[in-house]
């Protein structure tokens, strides 16, 4: 069966996005999805303006933050997934190799990730592999629409594998650098899991939304140096009654400047996470690692086997999602990049269809 899809491709790197129509196949295993609502993340600016590859070619409809409707199966499909309305992760994993057998599916290397390995989100509708797509329950859909729901894919359960990983403890210190999206959801995350909430960043408002979020203390780090700004946390530690060792740092404005102050922050038994991701490359000591019997990790995407927890965290009113997103008509898509682009986004876009 033939699929017209309408949507938004990206030709080359730093060009504006073009209208287009094309033809999919619906192969053994996949399944056809109305987008809802596609999230714009900060790796879909990479592929279009720092460079980043993506591994099908060009052109190519990006877009990874997918909420929608399952409206057809392949004819071999057993599954009850059409009718669902589903997230779909942004890392489909094969759930067959050595790494998703070890608890690693979001480095398998079999991974699809829609507007990345297959077109993506920023279309009416979007082909995917239908293992692992999460249904959305009736009670969270009492609460949010459906689109509202795309940046769970990402922005949402990215953090939240994150803060899984460290080993973060209630009452310990959780320190957030950089709130514009999915640092923005990790101090929710980690608030809920009462750890004690720092938020840096260089935007007062995005600062002053923090507060109202979950952050205990907030940090604009803009004129400070790295010396100012551990001798700051450090008091806010001390006030908050927080240790002043083993903190869990999560680097999530994905910047040279971001990176550098995270792994300055590392102390005795610490762990920093990078989640966000920058081409700039920068100089680092390691030998604090050893010094400090200190952590540092990556973090791509999600295990789709929390996306329940962190559906249900949302259910219960635990994560704020409505209050740090913005609608934007699918047309209005280039204008939308070229305003993340120069941070003047105040929240995470969500592109909503409207062919």
């Amino acid at each position: 069966m033939s699929i017209t899809v309408n949507c938004w491709q990206m030709i080359e790197p730093k060009a504006p996005f073009k209208q287009a129509q094309i033809e999919a196949e619906l192969e053994p295993g996949q399944v056809l999805v109305k987008v809802a609502g596609c999230g714009v993340c900060h790796t879909d600016l990479g592929f279009l303006y720092h460079g980043v590859r993506t591994k099908k070619p060009m052109p190519l409809t990006l877009g990874h933050e997918i909420s929608g409707k399952v409206v057809e199966t392949h004819p071999d499909d057993t599954s009850d997934l059409k009718g669902k309305k589903v997230v779909i992760p942004a890392v489909l994993p094969c759930g067959e190799c050595l790494l998703c057998k070890s608890g690693r599916g979001n480095m398998c290397l079999s991974q699809i990730m829609p507007g990345n390995d297959l077109h993506g989100g920023f279309a009416d509708h979007v082909v995917v592999p239908g293992k692992f797509l999460q249904p959305v329950s009736e009670d969270l859909l009492d609460k949010y629409k459906l689109r509202e729901l795309s940046i769970v894919a990402d922005a949402v359960t990215t953090p939240f594998q994150s803060i899984k990983r460290s080993g973060l403890k209630q009452g310990e210190l959780a320190i957030f650098n950089g709130v514009g999206g999915i640092g923005g959801y990790g101090v929710q995350i980690a608030k809920a899991m009462g750890a004690k909430v720092v938020a840096l960043d260089i935007d007062d408002s995005k600062l002053e939304k923090m507060r109202s979020l979950g952050a205990d203390q907030v940090l604009n780090v803009k004129d400070l140096n790295i010396k100012e700004i551990k001798k700051t946390v450090k008091g806010m530690a001390k006030e908050l009654g927080a240790p002043a060792v083993m903190w869990k740092i999560f680097e999530t404005s994905g910047s040279r400047a971001g990176q550098e102050t995270a792994f300055a922050l590392l102390n005795f038994g610490g762990t920093v996470a990078f989640i966000g991701f920058t081409m700039e490359k920068l100089n680092i000591r390691l030998s604090n690692l050893m010094a400090f019997d200190a952590t540092a990790f990556g973090n791509w995407g999600c295990l789709p086997e929390y996306y329940q927890d962190v559906l249900q965290m949302i259910t219960e009113g635990k994560i704020n999602v409505r209050d740090c997103i913005e609608e934007f008509p699918m047309s209005q898509i280039n204008d939308v990049f070229a305003k993340a682009h120069k941070g003047e986004l105040e929240r995470r876009a969500v592109m909503v269809p409207d062919w």
